[in-house]
């Protein structure tokens, strides 16, 4: 379990190009929800685990103020490099996202979670929730695509809509926590789609 925490577990799989993650853009459901009339005001978002960037970018490019945290150097580095590419601004940071407070406490409105709560040993999860609670202001939301899947093993690490419920409680008010209706096809019926409310 402890190579999985290391910088250079993932940076290989970026590497090797056997990173089956990254879906080469944005997840659908993410993009469904920033569409009007449910699209969130604009404010500054952290990107935990953002790997090479597409859904920060997907923020960015409407309208928000982005960070991009990822321990891979090659994810970064491709991260900054679709950026420049697609003319979009936002930040990229190689950091360990249990290392970023205090210097980044209280500094997001929200905080974006896509395939990094899978990533993480599941011992590590009250932790993540501990991490992004620090990094929110006050009312500050966290937008978060968990995977669902009841497989064995990992990453990626399945969770139920109960067990999030559970650790995010009582750190966060739930707004809405539902299955996807539009995930690829690969993950039809193992994403929920979560959105919270810090404490």
């Amino acid at each position: 379990m402890q190579e999985i925490e290391q910088p250079t577990f993932w940076e290989q799989r970026y590497r090797e190009g056997s990173d089956r993650w990254d879906l080469g853009r944005a997840a659908p459901p993410l993009v469904e929800f920033l569409k009007p009339p449910q699209s969130p005001a604009p404010g500054r978002v952290a990107v935990l685990g953002c790997g090479r960037g597409h859904e920060a970018l997907l923020f960015a490019k409407h309208g928000f103020e982005v960070v991009g945290f990822d321990f891979a150097p090659a994810a970064i580095s491709a991260a900054r490099e679709l950026a420049q590419k697609h003319a979009v601004e936002a930040t990229f940071l190689q950091r360990d996202i249990f290392d970023l407070t205090p210097e980044f406490a209280e500094h997001f409105d929200y905080v974006v979670e896509h395939t990094c709560f899978c990533a993480i040993p599941p011992t590590k999860r009250s932790q993540y929730v501990e991490v992004t609670h620090r990094l929110l202001r006050p009312r500050g939301e966290l937008i978060g695509l968990f995977f669902t899947h009841s497989r064995p093993g990992g990453p990626p690490f399945g969770v139920t809509k109960q067990e999030i419920r559970q650790f995010f409680h009582p750190r966060f008010q739930e707004i809405a926590l539902e299955i996807t209706p539009n995930s690829v096809s690969s993950r039809q019926g193992e994403e929920h789609l979560g959105h919270f409310q810090k404490s």
